[in-house]
């Protein structure tokens, strides 16, 4: 008979060979073929590691709960807004698909009558919304995936003390791991708290209160509403632009960001996002600041927002905007779809900025055909990187993209580019907190907002212009002459890039 060490070599074969086999049945369901494979090589290989990570981060969505709690949300919107989507016969027809298409979606419609300005100075979009801050007379709704009480931001949070204190209700969202992650942290909690601030933490990872959920499930949104009449969104994280770390400090590295302040109904619908996320963290339903019902009936809760929380006749402009939430609490990639709606319909020109360039298949073949059907594409990234892992997954592409036409502007050190934008066309922009790769496609909760109008695409080129005047174009001779060892590390990060 065999001895107890035999029975045990028999007990870990058996034991390998059942996690490797309902890795094959379990693993690939509902998943991109890519992050299946990627997850079953960690799992073949790693079997111990691989099963543990995958137990802890393999599933991209957040809990059941939360997901039909989105959809209560979507439902509502959707059934009060139904008569303010229109299509525009002056548009194109492949724009009034795309905007139906992200109302089906994220349950926003399109919006004409909006003001949109662009601010892309540091410390000039932190002074602008301390500025608006001071104006509130009602309401200021704080949403950040990073927020940070520092010597930078010291002004904008006595601008909400002072707002509290002539009786403004400041309600505000911080993402709990992000946040928790940087200096002053505890520092900030204790400021929102004293000076009389609601506040609220996004996907909190408190496991002995009952919330919990894969731990890399962010809420990267970047949102500022003042009384329902301006908004602010884009790329800024409420931080000193070193975000206040060692590392950084000792680099140089300070952030580059691009912010949208918006007027007209689209601020409403951007305040959506907001209620939304607060009433999916805390049950409450907020109006006009006031939180005017607790979660019991979803029905009876959702009815204090009233049927015309959105106004499309608060005119304030000529342009044409439709909010466009996504994430994980969405059954689609919201993002994505939209992303790659604009890429197959755009007819004379691609202009892309996003810090962390790390395309899915899809997307891939998207911007490179675009360039094959005669449709130049420019691509805005940084020369350097604040993220290892990110940023040499985000090379394992240039020869790709250069071979296929795509032409690489690197954006100097010691910039970090974190600006997320995108235009098409002539009269085509979006903006928001979206990067363009797989994390903010299925991982994170982010925010876009689509713009029609010309006016707004000039700007924004303008903005384009000036990175191109200081940025360096990459060329595939110049990469070619890379060294094995990057080019070894990077396709390493590329693999990792698909565990998802």
């Amino acid at each position: 008979m065999f001895d107890n060490a035999t029975w045990w070599v028999i007990t870990v074969l058996v034991i390998d060979i059942l996690i490797r086999a309902l890795a094959v049945i379990i693993v690939p369901r509902n998943r991109r073929p890519t992050s299946g494979m990627a997850w079953l090589l960690a799992i073949f290989f790693l079997p111990s590691l691989g099963v543990v990570l995958f137990l802890i981060i393999g599933s991209p969505k957040l809990p059941r709960k939360r997901r039909k709690v989105q959809a209560e949300i979507n439902e509502f919107i959707k059934s009060v807004t139904e008569n303010d989507h229109h299509d525009d016969p002056d548009a194109p027809q492949w724009f009034n698909s795309l905007t139906e298409l992200n109302s089906n979606l994220g349950a926003l419609p399109l919006l004409e009558g909006n003001g949109a300005t662009l601010l892309g100075g540091y410390q000039e979009t932190l002074d602008a919304m301390t500025a608006e801050v001071e104006t509130a007379t009602a309401y200021v709704h704080v949403q950040f995936y990073i927020l940070s009480l520092d010597a930078t931001t010291e002004p904008f949070f006595d601008a909400l003390e002072r707002a509290v204190a002539r009786g403004v209700h400041v309600n505000v969202l911080l993402d709990h791991w992000a946040s928790m992650r940087k200096p002053y942290s505890r520092e900030t909690r204790e400021r929102l708290t004293a000076m009389g601030a609601s506040w609220e933490l996004m996907l909190p990872l408190q496991p002995l209160k009952g919330k919990l959920q894969r731990p890399d499930l962010r809420n990267h949104r970047k949102i500022l509403i003042i009384d329902g009449r301006v908004g602010y969104m884009g790329s800024l994280n409420l931080i000193d632009r070193t975000y206040n770390m060692k590392s950084n400090i000792k680099r140089g590295l300070k952030w580059k960001e691009l912010v949208a302040r918006v007027e007209g109904p689209v601020v409403a619908a951007l305040d959506a996002i907001f209620i939304s996320d607060w009433f999916s963290e805390t049950g409450q339903v907020i109006r006009d600041g006031v939180k005017r019902a607790e979660y019991a009936d979803s029905a009876t809760s959702f009815s204090e927002l009233g049927p015309a929380f959105i106004d499309p006749h608060d005119v304030r402009g000529d342009l044409q905007a439709q909010i466009v939430p996504s994430g994980p609490g969405f059954e689609g990639e919201n993002n994505l779809r939209l992303f790659l709606g604009m890429l197959y319909s755009a007819q004379e020109r691609i202009v892309i900025t996003s810090p962390y360039f790390v395309p899915d298949e899809s997307l891939m073949f998207a911007v490179t055909t675009a360039v094959q059907r005669g449709v130049p594409v420019d691509l805005f990234v940084s020369e350097i990187g604040d993220q290892a892992l990110v940023y040499h997954a985000q090379r394992s592409y240039y020869e790709q993209l250069l071979r296929a036409g795509v032409r690489i502007y690197l954006y100097p050190a010691p910039y970090i580019l974190h600006a997320k934008h995108f235009t098409i066309d002539s009269d085509v922009a979006l903006i928001g907190s979206s990067n363009m790769d797989m994390r903010s496609f299925g991982l994170n909760m982010e925010v876009s907002m689509l713009i029609r109008g010309e006016s707004f695409v000039r700007d924004m080129r303008a903005v384009e212009d000036g990175y191109r005047s200081i940025s360096r174009e990459l060329t595939l001779e110049e990469w070619m002459r890379q060294p094995l060892r990057s080019t070894v590390l990077d396709n390493l990060a590329r693999l990792t890039s698909a565990l998802q």
